[in-house]
């Protein structure tokens, strides 16, 4: 491996100005921070011949095009757009994209990216992710394709593939990370005033956001009453009388406002809970079952897997924040 990795950025039309800029941040730092010499070129490429084109509102003038075959590329990642679907008609960017992988070390996608890779046969058989609003068409689209809807980021084998927007930064810091360790990875994350691994880990769900979506004034409270009592009866029943609504009017209307029933909106919240105490503390599973609602430590495990596939010790030695104390000066 040469000392210097080429990252390739591939610019499709319309694309989203943070799915290049944001991983590019990223990588630029690393250089800040990797002590010797810089670690990572970053190339932007144009699918077409020109190489100046507007983003969304800017002017961005990428290195190349795809048709500068001289480019030695080790990392290559194709950005989101608005204009995805115009991946079902740029053919000459599908073959360009089978032959190119052939000849990378890893490859992946930032957002609506995915569609473009997928497009290419590149997701067949593979796990991946896109931005949620896009994750269902994704996987109709492209059912070969094992398409996870509620991930930031997702490697499989040398494919990588991220959500949408700034999670194409979440998989940059993930790149260094493999690259460079998690030390220099998390001080570009500290530098960016990001989370190197962020709270709710893999999942895009938050039901803290999920709860500002409802613009009906009871169901906003009550889903904030929700997230501040999720050790408390949380039973349908309960719910709709703190609302004055019937229960069947109350499921409705909740429904209706927030996107989910309130028993997946219970459920989702107390996950999202445990796994924060899962990532900051070290309290048990039984302690973090007992403050998050859930019945049993055993009830909290199967809930893990059934929503997040991954069982609450495991989703701990993979997400938890080590603190380091620090050193001693001399």
């Amino acid at each position: 491996m040469s000392t210097e990795l080429v990252v390739a950025i591939v610019i499709p039309p319309q694309a989203q100005p943070l799915d290049i800029s944001g991983p590019l941040a990223v990588f630029r730092e690393a250089n800040r921070q990797f002590s010797g010499s810089e670690k990572y070129q970053v190339v932007l490429l144009s699918t077409e011949t020109s190489t100046t084109f507007n983003v969304d509102g800017m002017t961005v003038k990428a290195n190349a095009s795809i048709t500068d075959e001289q480019l030695t590329i080790d990392t290559l990642l194709v950005a989101g757009t608005d204009a995805y679907q115009q991946a079902f008609d740029m053919n000459h960017f599908q073959q360009w994209l089978q032959l190119r992988v052939r000849r990378v070390r890893r490859y992946g996608s930032v957002c609506t990216g995915a569609f473009f890779l997928a497009e290419a046969g590149l997701l067949d058989g593979r796990r991946a992710t896109t931005h949620w609003e896009h994750a269902d068409e994704l996987a109709s689209r492209y059912p070969r394709a094992e398409v996870f809807p509620d991930a930031i980021y997702i490697q499989d084998g040398s494919l990588y593939t991220s959500a949408g927007v700034t999670a194409g930064i979440d998989l940059a810091l993930k790149l260094v990370e493999d690259d460079l360790g998690h030390e220099l990875a998390l001080k570009v994350a500290k530098r960016l005033v990001v989370f190197l691994k962020r709270p709710g880990g893999q999942s895009q769900f938050s039901a803290h956001l999920a709860a500002q979506a409802s613009t009906e004034g009871r169901i906003s409270r009550l889903q904030a009453w929700i997230l501040d009592n999720l050790s408390a009866d949380l039973s349908l029943s309960v719910l709709a009388s703190k609302t004055a609504m019937s229960v069947r009017n109350f499921s409705r209307v909740f429904q209706r406002e927030a996107g989910y029933t309130p028993a997946d909106f219970v459920e989702l919240s107390r996950v999202d809970a445990a796994r924060r105490y899962l990532e900051d503390s070290d309290l048990s599973l039984q302690r973090i079952a007992t403050l998050c609602g859930f019945s049993s430590s055993d009830v909290m495990r199967r809930t893990f897997l059934r929503r997040i596939t991954i069982g609450p010790k495991e989703y701990r030695k993979q997400f938890q924040i080590v603190e380091c104390e620090p050193k001693t000066k001399p």
